[in-house]
């Protein structure tokens, strides 16, 4: 593939990627991994996404930063930020073959869970946050895709959507800032992450801004319930693409 359609392609996926995450405080990686990924490898997808989150939650944090409650997940961060470098070996050591396979795995039960709306009844929530949290670091370095579990389980406790929205993107800026370094040390952020994560940012920026607006006038409901069914098929191309 030339190098002009994969800016092209790139700019409109992150700029589609930025817009979701911007209206729902989700979906950034979710989107953007599994289409990035059928053109580029995935060493260089997952830094980008996890640089560009850092940015995007910069902005949406701006806008909600009134419903934090950070009281609320601090054990998550920290348990977050442990699971974090293990991910980010095995985002070095594990073959992209299976590192697509387990990204579409992981898109599918987490969107067919959410878009079903199951519910477990989770009486100790804060010892919960432990596992959890650790899980979600572990994608988050491995795949750029720490929110599956944590939206599914703050969707569980019946979290209200601005302390959601809030919550969810506090976690993800943390993490961030903690991930970069981890990334840096690692050696995954390299000259060609940097080239493209420089030439896509104004995709970003603009999909991010349009989805925060959009974020307050759209109902959630219908949004997140066509946001998942896009998610879900984003899920099938990542393990179609290993299968072809």
């Amino acid at each position: 593939m030339e190098e002009s359609i994969k800016l092209i392609l790139g700019f409109i996926i992150i700029f589609l990627s930025s817009m979701t995450q911007g209206m729902i405080s989700f979906g950034f990686s979710l989107v953007a991994l599994p289409l990035l990924g059928m053109f580029l490898p995935l060493q260089i997808v997952v830094p980008i996404l996890v640089i560009y989150s850092l940015i995007l939650n910069s902005m949406i944090l701006h806008h909600i930063k009134e419903y934090i409650n950070i009281k609320r997940i601090i054990i998550l961060v920290v348990a977050g930020m442990v699971g974090t470098p293990f991910g980010a070996y095995l985002l070095k050591v594990t073959d992209e073959g299976v590192l697509k396979l387990v990204v579409g795995v992981i898109i599918i039960i987490s969107t067919v869970i959410n878009y079903y709306g199951y519910k477990i009844k989770v009486k100790k929530e804060k010892l919960s946050y432990l596992p959890v949290g650790l899980v979600s670091g572990i994608l988050n370095g491995s795949v750029s895709l720490g929110g599956p579990p944590l939206v599914l389980f703050l969707t569980n406790q019946g979290v209200e959507k601005q302390t959601f929205r809030a919550n969810l993107t506090t976690y993800f800026w943390l993490l961030n800032l903690f991930t970069i370094p981890t990334y840096l040390l690692g050696g995954l952020i390299s000259q060609e992450v940097l080239r493209y994560g420089g030439l896509l940012v104004p995709a970003l920026i603009m999909g991010t801004f349009l989805g925060i607006k959009l974020g307050d006038k759209v109902d959630e409901d219908v949004f997140k319930r066509l946001t998942l069914i896009l998610i879900f098929v984003m899920g099938l191309l990542s393990i179609v693409s290993v299968v072809l």
